[in-house]
Formats: C-alpha cells, sequence, structure tokens
C-alpha cells in the first residue's frame, strides 16, 4: 500500500507541464533544475506524512521561485526547512516572506509535525511560472494573464483532481488569497471539486500589509482550520 508521501513523492515526480503559454511566460520545474531539491522533497514528505490519513487541503497560487520554486515543499524557503523541520539543503539559501508567516501559524498550531499530519499544502499550478520584465524574468501568478489562465486551466483542473486522490477531504477547502480563490472557484464550478470554499488572507499579504495585526490572522487561520 501507497502511503501519502509516496504518492506525493510520485506527482512532483511526474511533474511535467508541456501546454501553450503566452509569448513572455515561462514554467519553472524545480525538480528538473536542482537534484537536490527533489531530494529534500522526498525527505520532507516522507518525515511527516508516511501514512495514509486523510487531511484537510490548502490551496496556494503558484510556488513561488524562492519558496517551494527551490525547496519543493509549498511555503517552505530554506530557512525553515532546515530550522524547523531539520532538512538542510546544501545547494541553495532561500528567505521567502510567505514561509515566515506559515511557519509562525504552524508554531501556534501545534507544531510541523501536528499541523501536516492534518494538512496538505499545494497549488493548482503546482510549477513556477515566471513573465519577462524589462529583460530580467520575475514572479507570476497563474491569473496574472487571461491567455495564461486559459491555457493552463486543465492542467490544474488536472493537478487538483490529482491531489484530491492522495486521500483529500473534499467537504471544506482553504484558499489562500481573494483572487485565487475567485478563479479557483472557477474551476470548482466546472469540475465539482469541493463542497466548500473558505477563504483565507494569502500570507504575504498578511506580511507586507497586515503585519500589525499578524496574531490576529494567526488565528484566524487556526480557527477554519481546527474547525471540525
Amino acid at each position: 500500500m501507497k502511503t501519502f508521501a509516496d504518492q506525493v513523492v510520485e506527482f512532483n515526480k511526474n511533474l511535467h507541464y508541456s501546454g501553450k503559454l503566452p509569448k513572455d511566460f515561462q514554467v519553472l520545474n524545480p525538480y528538473l533544475d536542482n537534484p537536490e531539491t527533489m531530494e529534500v522533497m522526498q525527505k520532507f514528505y516522507h518525515k511527516y506524512y508516511n501514512d495514509s490519513s486523510q487531511r484537510k487541503f490548502i490551496i496556494g497560487i503558484n510556488p513561488s521561485r524562492h519558496g517551494a520554486g527551490v525547496t519543493g515543499v509549498p511555503f517552505t524557503d530554506t530557512k525553515r526547512l532546515e530550522s524547523v523541520c531539520g532538512i538542510k539543503m546544501e545547494s541553495a539559501y532561500t528567505h521567502e516572506i510567505s514561509s515566515v508567516f506559515m511557519y509562525d501559524m504552524i508554531a501556534e498550531y501545534g507544531g510541523a509535525e501536528e499541523f501536516y499530519k492534518d494538512i496538505y499544502i499545494n497549488s493548482p499550478f503546482p510549477l513556477a511560472i515566471v513573465r519577462k520584465s524589462k529583460g530580467s524574468w520575475i514572479n507570476a501568478n497563474y491569473y496574472d494573464d487571461k491567455t495564461l489562465f486559459n491555457d493552463v486551466k486543465d492542467f490544474m483542473i488536472d493537478s487538483l483532481k490529482k491531489h484530491i486522490s492522495l486521500n483529500l477531504d473534499t467537504s471544506e477547502v482553504f484558499i489562500l488569497g481573494k483572487k485565487n480563490a475567485d478563479f479557483i472557484s472557477k474551476l470548482n464550478e466546472e469540475a465539482h471539486l469541493f463542497d466548500k470554499m473558505t477563504v483565507l488572507e494569502h500570507p504575504r499579504y498578511i506580511q507586507q500589509y497586515k503585519s500589525k495585526e499578524k496574531d490576529l490572522f494567526i488565528d484566524k487561520y487556526i480557527l477554519a482550520l481546527k474547525n471540525k
């Protein structure tokens, strides 16, 4: 019997986007770009997901180049991967502001072991997207461009179905970011994936604009996630 961890690792190993993209957009696959990403990602999932339990699902947007785009673990930069999860990455060092909020919230929840026992986090588009701006590449969201969204929509529905098949609770899903939720609800209307959608403010938004009220947002997350 394959564990939750085995299935996530298999999903990540087979990740590949070969669909269309608008001009000036690119998809980055962290697992192909750095062999150590594959290694630390496997260590993480085997540490926290080595069972077959059902979990609640938190949906982000798409990985950033400095968070999951490096570690292969959503909302986890190399700092927190090492300091909280005890997994050191030799080939990269990253600091990502969303990761700061997420791990402060995880500490309040009861710690990484407790949190990941209950929760699985991923994105509808599970690879990093970048766009060309003034000659350099910057992070992009799957919904930044109407053509981009239409190009990746079927791939996202397929990815969400694969995540759900890991043994996720579909009675309520937790979506990070209001704009993200607008687009996920379009996918949900089409594919009927989740019964109820609960929207939480995105960690980046909280860290950048609401840092003084951070504790309130941490409480909001925990109340929503621990609601039986």
